[in-house]
């Protein structure tokens, strides 16, 4: 516990003291955000806002998973530096998508193709790896199948290929998922620090019941816990340290160097402590700004017609009148449900699984 808090205690140092900087010499060197021309039209006045502030998150990040280790209690895990190594690599992809936009002065960054080949390398080369290095449980950092609340929840198995696949599809999905969530002010910084605050909760009751070498009721076959806390402990505080300055009216955006991280980060976590379906519950907001996207999209190519007045669909409430705070809050109080459910489910099933010991989930 001590480890996860000097995490959290420097991330969120770094963050919030980094990112005032950033904002200066950002508005300094003229990287202001493009606003497309298609959006709200409240958003106009948000023109040449400092972006690209992701990386004070993502310094932050690695500044606090760092700084942890410096006290011996956790020792450096596979889990944890692949987790990590993804959502810098998405970051970088990201970093490049804003750098671009930056310089041609418009909301067009990387080509559709150009990101998602960025995404593709970073994604397959976590699968390949994530099925490699297992421990003396022969434990590899995730699994080839779909898990809900522990492996035995989802019995459905992809094998090597199949998993890498999917791992793209997740990879993608999720950082698309957070970049679609990221168009108000501090929307999708304080739901990351909410979902990534509920697998704090999540990795340390996995490391709490790693029942190695003696198997009972209850434990959890996931490598490296203990580090994998370490990582989202350091995630939730850079969000939330970056959040003081984000929060509306933001001083400064995270741009797509933040947003595609923090969901390789999401994505990755899900992987290595088996429960992918589970962070559809706990990040239910990203999950349904992405669908509404997607349904917009559909109806409209198939009937013409819009579903909601703009998509993703915070920006359908924006246009209803609702002033933008008032759909940020809102917007968080259902993340804030989301991941209590998830929690919820997460401890119902282990205390399920301890009550009877011969209890499978279903």
């Amino acid at each position: 516990m001590g480890a996860v808090a000097v995490a959290g205690g420097v991330a969120f140092a770094v963050s919030v003291l980094l990112t005032p900087y950033l904002i200066k010499l950002f508005a300094r060197r003229g990287f202001g955000q493009e606003i497309r021309a298609e959006g709200p039209a409240s958003h106009q006045v948000k023109r040449g806002t400092p972006t690209m502030g992701g990386v004070a998150v993502l310094v932050a990040l690695h500044a606090g998973y760092f700084a942890a280790h410096l006290t011996g209690v956790v020792p450096f895990s596979v889990s944890g530096l692949l987790v990590l190594a993804l959502t810098s690599c998405l970051g970088l992809v990201g970093l490049l998508d804003d750098a671009i936009k930056i310089r041609r002065r418009r909301n067009l960054g990387l080509t559709k193709t150009a990101k998602l080949v960025g995404q593709s390398v970073a994604a397959i080369g976590f699968g390949v790896l994530a099925l490699r290095f297992p421990d003396a449980r022969s434990v590899t950092p995730a699994g080839d199948g779909l898990s809900f609340l522990r492996d035995a929840a989802v019995p459905i198995s992809f094998g090597a290929i199949g998993f890498v696949v999917f791992c793209f599809v997740l990879v993608s999905a999720w950082s698309n998922a957070v970049n679609l969530t990221d168009g108000q002010d501090g929307l999708a910084s304080g739901v990351a620090a909410m979902v990534l605050g509920s697998y704090v909760v999540i990795t340390l009751w996995q490391g709490l019941h790693d029942c190695f070498p003696d198997a009972a009721a209850g434990c959890y076959t996931v490598r490296d816990p203990h580090d994998l806390a370490l990582v989202v402990a350091a995630g939730m505080a850079a969000c939330v340290g970056f959040l003081w300055w984000n929060a509306a009216p933001a001083k400064i955006f995270m741009g797509d160097t933040g947003s595609l991280a923090l969901g390789g980060l999401l994505a990755g976590v899900s992987m290595t402590t088996r429960t992918e379906l589970l962070m559809v519950i706990i990040g239910g907001v990203f999950v349904v700004e992405a669908l509404s996207v997607g349904i917009q999209v559909l109806v409209f190519r198939t009937r013409r017609r819009r579903v909601f007045r703009m998509a993703p669909f915070h920006h359908h409430f924006e246009l209803g009148g609702w002033a933008e705070t008032t759909v940020i809050i809102r917007l968080w109080l259902l993340a804030a449900v989301c991941c209590l459910v998830g929690i919820g489910l997460f401890y119902a099933d282990w205390a399920a699984a301890t009550a009877n010991p011969m209890f499978e989930p279903p």
